[in-house]
């Protein structure tokens, strides 16, 4: 019988925890007694447009064969007040979890923040995740040339966010949904700079997130969907903010 694959094992991850999600309440986004986490999307000019380098996490743990941004929770040592904004100290910590997962020194002043990630209430593993973006300084870097931390990376690779979205749609690599709608998003921009630019005017967005079960699978939705809010029934028609996970190719729909 056929061994499951990283891609395998996520999707059923991610099935079981839509069955576990509750309704949202108003504090889960700050709930202060869920890890928080940090990561960092580097991004260069390669060849062919814009790039940004993922890595991939060993075959265990929670993230087991995804690959992912650089980036982990935050640390004691990460807070410098106890009453300090919970983005700054986790711009230190992606900064920090950056040099130990792949030897690269990132300034914290050139971090853009992107988006805070706040998972489905209820789910066993619940971490509140911000995002931050940044130019990386050696463009000509190539991912021979990065320390990576055995522990947390087997592989690394700068890479077209449209190249990575296209290999998810195949199965020939695993991602998890944050880092699905990040791709999907920075896929838009043919170069590092209008990826920043873009960044810095939209501002961060806060995804908090609701699980449902759609007619094919599990569904993603974010604030502004129609059907986001518990009472909200099934309107035929209205705004949409959300990701089919049910089946690869996945479906993101995001209209006003």
């Amino acid at each position: 019988m056929p061994q499951p694959t990283p891609a395998d094992r996520a999707v059923r991850v991610l099935a079981d925890a839509v069955g576990q999600a509750r309704p949202r309440l108003a504090d889960d986004a700050s709930d202060p007694g869920i890890p928080v986490a940090a990561t960092v999307v580097l991004v260069r000019d390669g060849v062919d447009g814009a790039e940004v380098l993922l890595i991939e996490r060993p075959d265990r743990g929670s993230f087991a064969g995804a690959w992912v941004f650089p980036g982990g929770r935050l640390e004691d040592a990460d807070r410098r007040a106890r009453d300090e904004p919970e983005e700054d100290a986790a711009r230190r910590a992606g900064v920090r979890e950056t040099r130990e997962e792949t030897g690269l020194v990132v300034d914290p002043e050139a971090l853009v923040t992107l988006s805070c990630w706040d998972p489905p209430p209820g789910i066993p593993l619940r971490i509140r995740t911000w995002f931050f973006v940044a130019a990386f300084p050696g463009s000509s870097v190539t991912s021979n040339e990065l320390v990576l931390s055995a522990h947390e990376a087997v592989a690394a690779e700068w890479a077209r966010p449209s190249d990575l979205i296209a290999r998810h749609g195949r199965g020939e690599l695993t991602l998890y949904p944050p880092t699905w709608v990040t791709l999907h998003e920075l896929a838009a921009h043919p170069d590092a700079a209008s990826l920043l630019a873009a960044a810095r005017l939209a501002g961060f967005q806060r995804f908090e997130t609701v699980a449902r079960r759609g007619g094919d699978g599990p569904v993603l939705l974010w604030q502004g969907d129609a059907e986001y809010e518990p009472d909200a029934g099934a309107p035929a028609s209205g705004p949409r903010h959300r990701l089919e996970i049910g089946a690869l190719p996945w479906r993101y729909e995001r209209s006003s």
